[in-house]
């Protein structure tokens, strides 16, 4: 114990002695220990900010559209009807909740002048499936589906355009031949960009409305929410399935889901956090042959300090240890401080982040890089300290 204690003693001093070198030598492992823990807090980041955006869209979410060729019309007993949706609902037991839309292009009058708006007719259980947020009034209640009253609801932006800054709720809005009141607004959970049906400008209405627009009363998209996420696969294999089972041997239907795109976001974050991590250990690689460097020309000037150690008794594995201790504080250090950045740039970035994402630490990063980063340390400097440990006293004080 007394010896470990003198070599730990010998090693702190001679980097004491040489505190500028020792503190250039670490930063390579600064860089490299911080880019690890910051690697896996961007994989972590992104995985989770991609899952929630595809939940902020529709949680376990499924949906089914006739294809249709673009040089024929599709007769009309090949279409979605309200009939195939109370089926999927009534007959897979796995599904949640079931809603069907049709889209069709209106347009409102707005100061005396035309204006173009995308009229989507929903089912009561399109909120629920679409998670919606209603920022005023309320949505469609059955009594609404039922009566076919002419409420409506529209989004943020077109209230906005419409009415200003004053309460659209209970507001009058013509479209096309007929005039709506208006008992919400609305916007998405998580923005679509204009990837999904509803756009800047759009109202919505009773879905039993749609055939005074369209002439039939048909569904153009069934969105299905399966009751858990394991059971989206059953349910997309069942309900194309029960589609089929309903309709002509000529009618053709496409199911989707959201795995498609979920795999597509793993993928991309899986490549990014193997770039990282490559990026990182190639900072590691470097700063290993950059200790190795030092801890040999470190070896060179205490050539005659070594063989005095010797002289009065020091053995070959305390003088090992010696060398090996001052590759194991220089890597450690930075160790250390690296972690500590990878760390704080996350909660110094918390404030500037959007909404309520939140950035994850992870635990393991931390142990992951502390670990990786002293054995790299101790691995580049085992041969200097094994040629330190190798020289003969005689030699050593014969050295200049």
């Amino acid at each position: 114990m007394m010896d470990f204690r003198e070599t730990v003693s010998v090693s702190v001093d001679a980097l004491r002695a040489n505190k500028l070198r020792a503190v250039l030598t670490s930063i390579g492992v600064i860089i490299g220990s911080a880019s690890l823990v910051l690697v896996v807090t961007v994989a972590l980041t992104s995985r989770k900010f991609v899952i929630s955006q595809i939940e902020g869209v529709g949680s376990n979410l499924v949906w089914a559209e006739m294809v249709s060729p673009a040089d024929r019309a599709q007769p009309l007993n090949f279409e979605i009807s309200v009939e195939d949706m109370a089926a999927v609902k009534a007959g897979i037991p796995e599904v949640a909740e079931v809603a069907g839309i049709r889209e069709f292009p209106s347009t409102v009058v707005v100061n005396g002048r035309t204006r173009p708006v995308g009229l989507i007719g929903v089912t009561s259980g399109y909120q629920a499936i679409r998670r919606l947020l209603v920022l005023r009034g309320r949505f469609f209640d059955d009594a609404d589906m039922e009566t076919r009253s002419k409420v409506c609801l529209v989004t943020e932006k077109l209230a906005r355009v419409i009415f200003g800054a004053e309460n659209p709720v209970d507001r009058q809005m013509r479209m096309g031949e007929m005039t709506f009141t208006v008992i919400g607004v609305f916007r998405e959970r998580t923005e679509t960009f204009g990837q999904s049906e509803i756009q800047d400008e759009s109202v919505l209405i009773p879905f039993t409305l749609m055939k005074y627009y369209t002439g039939t009363e048909v569904v153009r998209t069934l969105n299905v929410q399966a009751a858990r996420a394991e059971d989206v696969p059953l349910v997309q294999r069942q309900v194309l399935m029960l589609l089929r089972s309903r309709h002509p041997a000529g009618a053709d239907y496409r199911v989707q889901t959201l795995a498609s795109i979920l795999d597509a976001a793993k993928n991309i974050s899986l490549a990014l956090t193997i770039v990282l991590l490559i990026v990182a250990s190639i900072a590691l690689l470097i700063s290993g042959i950059g200790i190795m460097n030092i801890m040999l020309v470190t070896v060179t000037e205490r050539t005659r300090e070594i063989g005095i150690r010797k002289a009065i008794g020091a053995r070959r594995q305390e003088i090992l240890y010696q060398f090996l201790l001052e590759s194991f504080f220089i890597s450690g250090g930075g160790a250390v401080v690296g972690i500590l950045i990878g760390l704080a740039i996350p909660v110094a970035i918390q404030p500037f982040l959007p909404g309520n994402m939140r950035v994850p630490i992870s635990e393991l990063s931390v142990i992951v890089a502390f670990v990786v980063s002293c054995s790299t340390g101790l691995l580049f400097g085992y041969l200097p300290a094994n040629k330190a440990a190798k020289l003969m006293p005689v030699d050593s004080l014969r050295y200049e």
